[in-house]
C-alpha cells in the first residue's frame, strides 16, 4: 500500500516470532496455535501468518468465518480453527473451505446442512467464562453424540477457556478441575485438547499431561496483563512524524474547545493522526516520544490531526513515537483506563502497517 503521510505502523515480525518461539520453549512438545484474530490483534493477519508459515507454524485460530475465508484465500495448506458461532449455511461455507469450525451450542448442531465435504469440529466446553460453550455434562454428552452421529462431521477436538489467568487463581483452578473432571467422564478419543490461553500456557501449561495444544493470542505480540514476563518483545510501534509547527505566545489557545492554552512563548507540532486512526481524544494529556524524550500531547486530539508541545531542537524529519517505545502500548492502556489488547486492535486499517523481517 502506498502512502503519503509519515503516519506507520511498524511491526517487528522477528520479535513475534522470538515471542513465538520462546513460549514454545516452555510448552514443550505441544503444538501451539496462533491466534491471528481481529487482523492479527492490529498487525496484520496475513503477513503474521505468511511469517509465522515459512517457519513451519501451520495451524492458527481465528473468530469470524470472514477472517478464516481471508486467510485461506491466501494459504491452502495451512489449518485454520474458527472460534465464534457459525451456523446453517455458514457451516457448509467452512466445509467447502476446509476451516475448522466450534460448536458451542444446540442451535448450531440443528443447523448443520447436508454437505458435500466432510466438517471438522472442536467442541467448546464453558466452564465458567459464561460466554460460548456447553455448561452441563449431559448437554455435552448429548453433543458428541449427535456429532459422532453424523458421518459428514469429524469431532476433532475440544477446549475450554479461562477467564482469570492473569489475576485469580482460585478461580482459573476451578475452570480447570472442572474441564478436568468432565474429560474423565467422556470416552471419546479427541485429536486435540486446548484449554490455555497466553497467560495459562506462560505459568501452568508444563503441569498438564492431558492436553496436546495451547492458544498464543496476546503475548504472541509481546503483550501480557501478567508480571515479570520480560522475555516477551514487543513487536508494534506507532509513528509519526510533525507535519507542521506552530510558534504561540503566551494566551494564545489550541485546537477544539480551546482547552490549552499557552503560558509562555511556545512551539507546538501538529501531527498528521487522530482519533479516526485509533489514536482517541482520550490521550490528551499523555506523552509521545521524540529521539529519546517525552513531549506532552495539548489540545484536543481531531479526527485527524494533534498537537504537541515541543522545543527547538525538534525538526520535522524527528521520528514522533506515539507507542511502543518509552511511552509503552501498558502506559497508554493505563492512561485510557484498558487493556493492552484494546489499544493495538483499535489503530484502524487507515493506519498502514510496515514490516521488519
Amino acid at each position: 500500500m502506498d502512502r503519503y503521510r509519515e503516519t506507520v505502523a511498524l511491526i517487528n515480525l522477528n520479535h513475534l516470532y522470538q515471542n513465538y518461539q520462546n513460549v514454545q520453549k516452555l510448552v514443550g512438545n505441544k503444538t501451539i496455535i496462533p491466534v491471528v484474530k481481529a487482523n492479527a490483534y492490529g498487525h496484520g493477519a496475513i503477513e503474521v501468518v505468511r511469517y509465522l508459515h515459512e517457519r513451519n507454524v501451520d495451524q492458527y485460530a481465528v473468530s469470524l468465518l470472514e477472517e478464516a475465508l481471508e486467510l485461506r484465500a491466501e494459504f491452502l495448506d495451512i489449518k485454520i480453527m474458527c472460534m465464534g458461532v457459525i451456523e446453517g449455511e455458514g457451516l457448509k461455507i467452512a466445509s467447502k473451505n476446509n476451516i475448522v469450525v466450534t460448536i458451542s451450542n444446540f442451535d448450531q448442531i440443528q443447523s448443520i446442512p447436508k454437505m458435500k465435504s466432510r466438517l471438522t469440529v472442536h467442541l467448546k466446553v464453558d466452564t465458567g467464562m459464561n460466554r460460548l460453550g456447553f455448561k452441563d455434562l449431559n448437554d455435552i454428552i448429548r453433543a458428541i453424540e449427535l456429532l459422532d452421529d453424523n458421518p459428514r462431521i469429524h469431532l476433532e477436538g475440544i477446549f475450554t477457556h479461562f477467564s482469570t489467568a492473569d489475576n485469580d487463581k482460585s478461580y482459573y483452578d476451578m475452570q480447570l478441575q472442572k474441564f478436568q473432571d468432565i474429560l474423565s467422564r467422556i470416552s471419546y478419543p479427541f485429536e486435540q485438547i486446548h484449554i490455555s490461553n497466553s497467560s495459562s500456557q506462560i505459568k501452568y501449561e508444563t503441569n498438564y499431561d492431558f492436553t496436546t495444544h495451547t492458544r498464543l493470542g496476546i503475548s504472541l505480540y509481546g503483550l501480557t496483563l501478567d508480571y515479570n514476563m520480560d522475555f516477551l518483545k514487543n513487536t508494534f510501534m506507532l509513528k509519526t512524524k510533525i507535519s507542521q509547527f506552530k510558534n504561540l505566545v503566551p494566551g494564545e489557545k489550541v485546537g477544539y474547545g480551546a482547552t490549552y492554552s499557552a503560558t509562555d512563548h511556545e512551539r507546538i507540532g501538529i501531527l498528521p493522526i487522530g482519533y479516526a486512526d485509533g489514536f482517541i481524544r482520550k490521550n490528551q494529556g499523555g506523552d509521545v516520544e521524540i529521539n529519546g524524550k517525552r513531549y506532552p500531547i495539548v489540545g484536543r486530539i481531531c479526527m485527524d490531526q494533534m498537537f504537541i508541545k515541543v522545543d527547538d531542537t525538534i525538526t520535522k524529519n524527528d521520528d514522533v513515537i506515539l507507542m511502543g517505545g518509552i511511552v509503552s502500548i501498558d502506559e497508554v492502556a493505563e492512561r485510557l483506563d484498558t487493556i493492552n489488547y484494546e489499544i493495538i486492535c483499535s489503530i484502524t486499517n487507515r493506519v498502514p502497517r510496515e514490516y521488519i523481517k
